[in-house]
């Protein structure tokens, strides 16, 4: 795959306080873009999340990215993007399909298993992982692997 940038709105957090209400932020990351990025969108542009500088593995702490490959316009009531840097290599891509968020939750849910079986022939890199989303309904979640 090619590199490509994605800018948009970052935060910070771990998988284990995704999954406490109290603590998730993933959820309001993407409210946010939703209200303060998505509009601004230029027609036909994709949404990513971007995953990357993971402290360790997927309990660790690691950066969520929500925006855009596409440029987006400034101006006074513009908010601060971040930017990240999507690098070319190696990546196993999985279809999410159906209802967002719970498709590529349930995506997410069948990677894990995936590299939790002790006869899997990949090693997650934990470089930089991320979600293309597309139509309605459909998105591709992209994961970073070692070449072998």
């Amino acid at each position: 795959m090619d590199g490509l940038t994605v800018q948009g709105l970052l935060a910070r957090t771990r998988n284990a306080d995704e999954a406490h209400a109290s603590r998730a932020r993933i959820g309001k990351l993407w409210s946010d873009f939703g209200s303060q990025l998505a509009p601004r969108m230029a027609l036909g542009a994709l949404s990513y999340g971007v995953y990357h500088h993971y402290e360790s593995d997927a309990n660790g702490l690691f950066d969520v990215l929500v925006g855009t490959d596409a440029p987006m316009p400034n101006g006074p009531d513009a908010p601060v993007l971040s930017k990240v840097d999507i690098v070319a290599g190696a990546y196993l891509v999985f279809e999410a399909m159906g209802p967002m968020p719970q498709a590529v939750v349930q995506a997410w849910e069948g990677i894990w298993r995936y590299f939790a079986d002790p006869h899997c022939p990949h090693s997650r890199a934990y470089t930089t992982d991320f979600e293309r989303y597309g139509a309605q309904g459909q998105a591709e979640v992209f994961v970073g692997v070692l070449a072998a």
